[in-house]
């Protein structure tokens, strides 16, 4: 009878269903109920765990893709072209494409950069008598007499300051929206190209400028003469002498400063120079999406970053390394390199820095930025009609008018501005959705079937592991104590 009893609780114990099967058919994961189906292995059932195997295998890869897509970190470019009521006018730097005025180099002057200008070689002499007309020469040979000459104290910033073209004579005429400007409204500058000005800076507690209409007439209009007649003669190769005759000019933002001698386009005398430009608003995505930086400058010059603050600063720092001066045009307090220095180490060192070396100055793209797209067009001035009238208006010659005068047109194409903005192409969102689609497709899962897994897992983990440690400290009953229950 005892052999009987433990027969039927076998095969009662094995028909009793085990706590996978259990799980399966109560989940929502589909298919699971049919591979864990009650009773033996069939081949439907076989069927059915290939088939759940193979979707789980499609499930995984196509996951892995996902994510794999995502730690690109892809990015996307969006353009847009955004109406406004009113635009912020554009800071207009301009500057003389020669940089100190003839006559007003001084024989003190001429003493200290005569070689530096290539007027005179190292022994003070005129470098090259041949090359210059009469009354040049003539000049020169007054101002290079240093017999019984002694020169005194010389200061870059000052020759630079003094023989600079003046606004005061160049500008003849200016407009901006109808209204007539002044030179005042110019703003001094010092860049490689020597004195320049710059047109609504914002800087001296000026209101910022802005324009209500797009076109011709409702920007800034200048007439200005470049006095071709300062211009120092050419004897030689040299950073501070220019072949061209003209102005260079750089349209851009008032947070970042001019950057002439890199981005400046050039305008010439005898022609009407219209620029038609468009303000562009430019934000790009920091690592890992792209590549801008979005930290705040590190500087002691400047306050806000940009490529051409970085770079000026860059300049300035590796010149005052390999020659322990700055340039006038360069920020700070150190001190200006003399003539010798400027010849020596600041132009070549300079030089060798923009041409020839890129690591030094490695300039990251800050990710907020203006820029201003540009057009430009012109037509010849003065005409056949309009010489005589205007050698009057301003006492001069027509050749002269000719050879000297331009007028430069800047306004908006449109009262509108691009706004070209990076945005992340694939998000956290993006990728759970991704995965959460395909583990519906595949295996029919949710985030609450997931939770069921780990729920079964759970309660596995504390039947069989805690169970086990739960028994293992329980004492043991000997034998003794086992006949005495017996016996009772």
């Amino acid at each position: 009878m005892t052999a009987m009893k433990g027969d039927s609780e076998d095969s009662i114990e094995s028909m009793r269903p085990s706590s996978l099967q259990v799980f399966a058919n109560s989940s929502t994961l589909h298919g699971m109920s049919h591979i864990f189906a009650y009773g033996h292995m069939t081949f439907r059932r076989f069927l059915w765990t290939l088939s759940f195997m193979g979707s789980l295998g499609l499930l995984m890869f196509v996951c892995m893709d996902r994510v794999y897509y995502y730690f690109e970190f892809p990015h996307v470019t969006k353009l847009d072209e955004v109406a406004a009521n009113n635009l912020t006018f554009p800071a207009i730097t301009f500057c003389n494409l020669n940089e100190f005025r003839f006559s007003k180099i001084t024989k003190n002057d001429l003493y200290h950069v005569g070689e530096l200008l290539a007027l005179l070689n190292e022994n003070y002499q005129i470098a090259n008598p041949h090359l210059a007309e009469p009354e040049v020469l003539a000049f020169l040979k007054e101002k290079a007499n240093f017999v019984n000459f002694n020169h005194k104290q010389f200061n870059m910033t000052d020759f630079y300051n003094r023989t600079g073209h003046d606004i005061n004579e160049m500008l003849l005429q200016c407009t901006f929206r109808g209204e007539e400007c002044f030179p005042l409204n110019f703003t001094t500058i010092y860049t490689r190209y020597g004195k320049c000005y710059t047109f609504n800076s914002g800087l001296d507690g000026n209101p910022l400028l802005t324009t209500l209409k797009g076109g011709t007439g409702n920007g800034l209009e200048i007439m200005l003469d470049i006095q071709q007649d300062e211009y120092l003669p050419v004897w030689g190769d040299t950073d501070e002498t220019s072949y061209e005759a003209g102005i260079k000019v750089q349209i851009h933002s008032q947070d970042e400063p001019p950057f002439i001698d890199q981005l400046g386009f050039g305008v010439a005398p005898g022609f009407q120079t219209f620029v038609s430009c468009q303000q562009q608003l430019l934000q790009y995505l920091p690592p890992p999406w792209g590549d801008c930086r979005s930290e705040p400058m590190d500087s002691e010059y400047f306050s806000t970053y940009s490529i051409t603050a970085c770079r000026i600063d860059c300049e300035t720092r590796y010149l005052l390394e390999n020659c322990n001066c700055r340039m006038v045009h360069m920020p700070g307090t150190s001190t200006v390199c003399t003539p010798e220095q400027y010849k020596d180490c600041a132009d070549p060192a300079l030089d060798f820095l923009v041409e020839k070396d890129n690591d030094y100055c490695v300039c990251e793209t800050p990710c907020n930025m203006t820029r201003y797209g540009k057009e430009l067009s012109m037509v010849k001035i003065p005409s056949k009609a309009s010489a005589k009238y205007l050698a009057k208006k301003f006492n001069k010659t027509e050749q002269y008018i000719a050879d000297n005068i331009l007028v430069l047109d800047i306004f908006f194409e449109a009262l509108n501005y691009e706004k070209i903005e990076q945005k992340k192409a694939y998000e956290v969102a993006g990728l759970l959705g991704d995965i959460g689609g395909q583990m519906g497709l595949f295996i029919g899962a949710s985030v609450l079937t997931i939770l069921e897994i780990f729920d079964y897992l759970y309660e596995v983990f504390k039947d069989k592991v805690l169970g086990y440690l739960l028994r293992k400290r329980r004492p043991q009953r000997s034998a003794s104590d086992n006949l005495l229950s017996r016996w009772r």
